[in-house]
C-alpha cells in the first residue's frame, strides 16, 4: 500500500508543477479565482501533512505567490513521502479541523483525502481553465501513468 501511496503523490506533484507552470505562463490571462485555488490545493495537502507529523500548518486559504507554489508542493511532496516512510498507515491521527471540532482518523485516510483533494481542485482548475479559452492540461492518472510506461 506504500507504494501506491508513493506513486500517487508522484503523480500529483507531478500535475501539479504543470499545472502551476501552465498557470503562471497566463496570469494577467487567467480568472483570478485559480491561483486561489491552487494555493488552497496546496495549503490543504500542507495542513494534513502537519496534523500528522505535528507541525505548524499554513491557513486554509493563505494566499501564496506564484513563485513560491513549487517550493511549497516540493515541501508538501517530501513530507508526505517521509509519512509513507516513517509511519504505520493504520496509525490514527487526533487532530482538530479548522472549526475547531477533533477527528481521529488513520494516516491512510488523511493521505487518501489529501490526493483525492488534488484532484478535485485540479479538476476544477482545468475545467475553469477551458471555459477562460485555454488549452487544459490532461492530468487523469492513466495519462500519466501511459507516459511512464
Amino acid at each position: 500500500m506504500k507504494a501506491f501511496f508513493t506513486d500517487l503523490f508522484e503523480y500529483h506533484h507531478h500535475f501539479n508543477t504543470e499545472t502551476g507552470l501552465l498557470m503562471r505562463a497566463h496570469l494577467e490571462q487567467i480568472p483570478e479565482e485559480f491561483p486561489a485555488l491552487f494555493s488552497h490545493m496546496l495549503n490543504a495537502h500542507q495542513i494534513w501533512n502537519s496534523r500528522i507529523l505535528q507541525t505548524p500548518s499554513f491557513g486554509v486559504h493563505q494566499n501564496h505567490l506564484p513563485q513560491t507554489w513549487a517550493s511549497i508542493d516540493e515541501a508538501n511532496f517530501k513530507n508526505s513521502l517521509l509519512i509513507l516512510e516513517s509511519r504505520d498507515l493504520a496509525e490514527t491521527i487526533a487532530y482538530t479541523n479548522s472549526q475547531g471540532t477533533g477527528f481521529v482518523n488513520s494516516i491512510q485516510e488523511i493521505l487518501f483525502h489529501a490526493a483525492n483533494h488534488h484532484s478535485h481542485h485540479r479538476a476544477q482548475i482545468m475545467s475553469g481553465l477551458r471555459k477562460a479559452g485555454f488549452e487544459p492540461l490532461a492530468t487523469d492518472y492513466i495519462f500519466y501513468k501511459r507516459k511512464q510506461a
